[in-house]
């Protein structure tokens, strides 16, 4: 799984990450408000969850999250890394990063996962401790939104 999430990353992104970024309204001269600037996606009520193979069974590392926007979502790219790496990932970065599944919620909201099997072989190979999982959300309108630390999670020994 190390390989599966961090390494594919790594060779076009080093990590995901960002805050989830709004619109930003301006006042007019006249001190009424003007219109507001095209909002960026928002990524909300994010979610990351790891469970450990046991039994022979795999396990796995599943990320949800609410994406909304103005123009409808487009995608939704998912990076985890873990903590101790001291990773610091940029949007650019995370642009290359595998994408999550959208199921469109509404015309403006999908509700988005991504979820990866993981081996005992490959859970063996994970630096134990806490994972950040970054995002970059893209709307159907161009505007990008990315969040360096959208969940975290624990990979336990």
């Amino acid at each position: 799984m190390f390989q599966r999430i961090v390494v594919p990353s790594l060779v076009g992104a080093v990590a995901l990450g960002g805050v989830a970024l709004g619109g930003v309204a301006s006042a007019g001269p006249s001190g009424t408000p003007s219109a507001a600037a095209p909002a960026k996606p928002t990524v909300e009520n994010s979610a990351a969850r790891y469970i450990a193979p046991a039994g022979g069974a795999a396990g796995s590392l599943t990320f949800t999250a609410k994406v909304t926007d103005d123009s409808g979502v487009r995608s939704l790219k998912v990076l985890a890394w873990p903590k101790s790496s001291d990773l610091k990932p940029t949007a650019a970065e995370v642009a290359t990063a595998e994408s999550a599944t959208c199921e469109k919620s509404s015309a403006r909201t999908s509700a988005c996962t991504y979820t990866v099997k993981v081996t005992l072989r490959e859970a063996a190979e994970l630096p134990e401790g806490v994972w950040n999982v970054s995002v970059l959300a893209t709307a159907k309108g161009g505007d990008t939104a990315f969040v360096p630390e959208a969940a975290t999670f624990s990979v336990p020994r």
